[in-house]
């Protein structure tokens, strides 16, 4: 039976979105947002948020910015850990899932508004059966594959942010052979992030700003500012082809998060396709799958209302 009332929750690294599902859909007038610096961690924003609820909630699904093991989560760019238990005692709800934030907002493909999805680079209609791949860009990185099965979709974990970045021998290559120092490990998000943005511009200019003045910069015609988006777009090409290479999304690829909304109007002109699609004999079946911009702030809470659905039906 479909349960009245369930929690939703995007835990990101900066930020916190809470909302209600009501028969199983989200209720968008329930949603708020938080700032994560403002609480202690997830148990406190709940706490917080039902005061102004005061129904119990029979069910909560929160999609955390981090790798999810037995029932708790530890934040990958915060400082919290999130244990299932913690959350029963809060909220009063004896039905609690944690998943990955980014398999959170793969759940939430197929309930999206199409207005909410905004084509980059075209491809070859969708076989109905493909696989999706989405990729979040925001205080971190990762992505969620998307798979359909008879018993609703699916979506293996995965901490591919985590992963390292491509070796190369141009510029690009040198920042990232300096990046960790004496850690061997360069993962795809110190670059390919709102920190990575921040970094790659302190490379090629000298100046430390945030994405969002990078971005003015550049609409100003700053070089440095122009340069470090291009090593954006062209970086996450590469990067995305790689990982369309290993999954086969002939579904499409979706690119979710604030950073990806912030630079998405940049990403073509400046060579994300190029990259995407140099990959040899392969090329032409990279031209196949088409990449979209996802612009739903409430994608992940969507997400979570949809796999407790698959969990009670």
């Amino acid at each position: 039976m479909m349960a009245d009332l369930w929690l939703l929750a995007d835990v990101g690294g900066t930020s916190t979105r809470v909302g209600l599902a009501r028969d199983g859909r989200l209720d968008r007038d329930s949603t708020d947002s938080f700032r994560n610096a403002d609480f202690s961690g997830l148990a406190d924003i709940l706490d917080h948020y039902l005061t102004g609820h005061p129904t119990p909630p029979s069910a909560l699904c929160a999609g955390v910015a981090g790798p999810v093991r037995r029932g708790t989560a530890q934040l990958t760019n915060l400082d919290w850990f999130i244990d299932s238990a913690e959350l029963v005692n809060v909220t009063g709800a004896q039905d609690v899932h944690l998943i990955n934030d980014l398999a959170a907002q793969g759940y939430a493909l197929d309930d999206l508004d199409p207005a909410d999805v905004t084509p980059l680079i075209d491809g070859a209609t969708p076989p109905p059966e493909a696989a999706r791949l989405v990729m979040g860009l925001g205080t971190g990185s990762n992505i969620a594959v998307v798979h359909r099965t008879p018993q609703g979709l699916f979506i293996p974990p995965a901490e591919a942010g985590h992963s390292s970045l491509p070796h190369s021998d141009d510029a690009i290559g040198a920042l990232i052979v300096g990046l960790a120092g004496k850690d061997a490990h360069r993962p795809l998000e110190a670059l390919l992030s709102g920190p990575g943005l921040t970094h790659l511009h302190a490379y090629f200019s000298g100046d430390t700003l945030t994405p969002k003045e990078i971005i003015a910069a550049h609409r100003t015609g700053d070089a440095g500012a122009s340069a470090s988006l291009t090593a954006f777009a062209r970086l996450l090409g590469t990067v995305l082809g790689d990982l369309a290479l290993n999954h086969l999304p002939m579904g499409g690829i979706y690119l979710i998060g604030g950073t990806a909304s912030a630079v998405a109007p940049f990403l073509v002109q400046m060579g994300l396709a190029e990259t995407f699609t140099a990959k040899g004999p392969y090329s032409a079946l990279m031209r196949e799958m088409p990449i979209s911009l996802i612009s739903d702030d409430t994608a992940a809470l969507l997400g979570c209302a949809r796999y407790l659905r698959q969990r009670k039906s």
